[in-house]
């Protein structure tokens, strides 16, 4: 089903907006369709349905939502006037430099949960900070918008992350033994995901069955542990592949493949075209 999906990206670097009408959610009620860019929105205004990864959510006022590439998204209802600020990433922006550092609190922080309600002050310097951005891309010609893009990424994952922190930090819900094992598996996987893909191994590391580890992380993300460190290979590969004149052998043995032949079939499966075709693709 995945393959067959529509895909959804952004034709530059970075974008900030506010032009996301109904008119232009509508056009996803229909189907579900897979981001390669990644999109942060905050919704200052109406209320919007919608699945992420099969989730259904609700996004209302002051919520921030982040949708990371490959996640699966449909509109299911829409109330209200809109008023949604964003911004993106295209894939092809996410993939030309190795930012998996950089994603790696946010891949963790929003995995479980996309979206997140800020307080009326927090929502209201996230208003602030996304006309800024909005200025500086209306503002600022190919080449700035260009040089400054990485400026743009970090502080705004940055951000995102400390503000997962903060909210974590301020909720009286103490974390769940199975949330804390949830987050040593990923933090885990982000240590050791170029030279161990064995979820057994993740599970004798943390002293618990192979079983236990794989409802753990299935409860509590949504997600399945080969899909978690899968992510993290594929992001690896990708980033490897489109930003360094590495060798497609120097790349398999930098992510621990026996071979290219099982690196070549691993990256299809999960991407859908060989390595080679990948790096020369458009």
């Amino acid at each position: 089903m995945d393959k067959a999906l529509p895909k959804f990206d952004l034709p530059e670097d970075w974008l900030a907006g506010t032009d996301i009408s109904k008119e232009l959610l509508g056009l996803y009620k229909n189907y579900p369709v897979r981001l390669k860019c990644e999109i942060i929105a905050l919704c200052m205004g109406g209320e919007i349905e919608a699945s992420v990864n099969l989730n259904n959510i609700t996004v209302r006022e002051k919520d921030i939502i982040t949708l990371m590439p490959g996640s699966i998204f449909q509109i299911k209802d829409l109330k209200g006037e809109l008023k949604i600020f964003f911004i993106g990433f295209s894939s092809k922006y996410v993939e030309r430099e190795d930012k998996a550092k950089t994603l790696l609190d946010t891949i963790y922080s929003t995995m479980r949960k996309p979206k997140m309600t800020l307080s009326e002050t927090g929502a209201r310097m996230a208003e602030k900070y996304y006309n800024l951005m909005i200025e500086m891309y209306e503002y600022f010609d190919e080449k700035i918008k260009s040089e400054i893009a990485h400026n743009i990424f970090t502080d705004t994952h940055k951000g995102i992350s400390l503000l997962y922190k903060k909210k974590s930090a301020n909720e009286t819900v103490s974390t769940s033994k199975s949330e804390q094992l949830c987050k040593a598996f990923t933090q885990m996987v982000m240590q050791h995901y170029n030279d161990n893909r064995n979820v057994a191994w993740y599970a004798e590391k943390l002293g618990i069955t192979h079983a236990h580890l794989c409802s753990i992380v299935k409860q509590s993300t949504g997600k399945t542990c080969a899909d978690i460190i899968s992510s993290m290979v594929i992001m690896d590969a990708k980033s490897q592949l489109k930003s360094t004149q590495l060798s497609i052998q120097t790349i398999s043995d930098s992510l621990n493949f026996a071979n290219m032949s099982f690196f070549g079939k691993y990256f299809k499966r999960h991407v859908g075209m060989s390595p080679l075709e990948y790096r020369n693709k458009g």
